[in-house]
């Protein structure tokens, strides 16, 4: 498939297991590889957006601790000392091929707020026009529990969607992904292609996070649905393997791709999906839930059952089945408060309820993302 793409904007993914060496210093012979690489793709023609982890591993092997700290302020020490080593390796090497580097640095709130994120695509776009490579991390150093995207295998995926790549690259330290019984590998070889991320392949996640980083198979699966389903293919390749970057880019069948299960989304649709973090949520009847998916419509307070958490009017909340499953998120038109008062209703009653009505919809479909 990648063969017939015509590649203008990547996303690279770098997992810090590509990047550590010996006693958590970083591996500069191994990134030097990687930076000769996307050298090679961005003089091709091609845009290239890097995703770095490794400022915690890099920040531990100046700091000479030997084990990864758990403590949320200790984290964040680490990251500190470690980020602007990981850059200065990035920019020297990137100097080396005359190619710019820019650090970016994003939390979630970054994201979750329209103008923000907004500000940050144009920063993107920017650096892009201008032939510098971004390196984006997530910024450690301030980010709380409350504000961090979890790892930076989702955040590439939100990236993606951000900047509305055309192909995501996750890089770690395994081939792809393989087929399980329990722990027993079934295949010598990953599998190719992924048609479709489903419970049965989501079950394949074997290995969490360890010493060296927070993202396992489990967070690349995630972060490959999420670019999936926002029309975008997704390859994750072992990083360590030799022209693994020009390999792919050159259309060879390297670790395993993820088919985009959609056509691109609109960027706002992506933003309400992908981007924001959902400040509650609604739970609906399946009348209501067969009539979003099957049947194009908006969501109605008459679907309504319950709802959970504070939320104003135009927060992004989630939509959750009789399941307790989460299957959309749209914008709100009204907050927590109204909504708890005329769920159930038929929306001829919103008006005698509240003693007005701002919209007939509580969520317009055109405001509306079945996830």
């Amino acid at each position: 498939m990648l063969k017939t793409l015509k590649l203008k904007v990547i996303v690279v993914k770098i997992g810090t297991k590509v990047l550590a060496g010996k006693e958590y210093a970083l591996d500069k012979a191994q990134i030097k590889g990687l930076v000769d690489q996307i050298s090679a793709i961005v003089k091709s023609g091609v845009k290239v957006v890097v995703v770095s982890s490794g400022a915690i591993c890099s920040g531990m092997g100046l700091l000479e601790l030997r084990q990864r700290p758990t403590a949320l302020h200790k984290l964040q020490a680490c990251a500190a000392v470690g980020q602007s080593n990981l850059m200065q390796v990035y920019d020297n090497l990137f100097k080396a091929n005359n190619i710019l580097t820019a650090q970016v640095l994003l939390t979630q709130e970054d994201l979750n707020d329209r103008k923000r994120y907004l500000n940050a695509k144009a920063t993107l776009h920017t650096l892009l026009e201008a032939e510098a490579v971004p390196i984006v991390n997530e910024n450690d150093t301030i980010s709380t529990d409350e504000i961090k995207f979890g790892d930076n295998d989702k955040l590439s995926s939100l990236v993606a969607n951000l900047i509305e790549a055309d192909l995501l690259v996750l890089l770690s330290n395994v081939d792809g992904l393989y087929r399980y019984d329990g722990l027993k590998r079934l295949d010598k070889t990953p599998i190719a292609v992924v048609d479709k991320i489903t419970s049965e392949i989501e079950a394949m996640a074997q290995e969490g996070s360890d010493e060296l980083g927070t993202g396992g198979m489990s967070s690349k699966l995630q972060a490959a649905k999420i670019a999936a389903s926002s029309g975008i293919p997704c390859v994750m390749a072992n990083g360590r393997k030799d022209n693994i970057l020009t390999d792919i880019i050159g259309g060879k069948a390297m670790g395993t791709l993820f088919l985009p299960t959609s056509v691109k989304m609109a960027a706002r649709k992506s933003w309400i999906g992908f981007g924001a973090r959902p400040k509650g949520s609604i739970t609906v009847d399946n009348g209501a839930k067969e009539a979003l998916t099957k049947k194009n419509k908006s969501l109605l307070s008459s679907g309504i059952v319950a709802l959970n958490g504070e939320f104003k009017a135009n927060d992004i909340i989630g939509i959750i089945d009789p399941e307790a499953r989460e299957f959309a998120r749209g914008v709100a038109n009204y907050s927590s408060r109204e909504i708890d008062k005329i769920k159930g209703l038929k929306t001829s009653e919103i008006h005698k309820v509240l003693g007005y009505k701002n919209e007939d919809e509580i969520i317009h479909k055109d405001n509306l993302v079945i996830l």
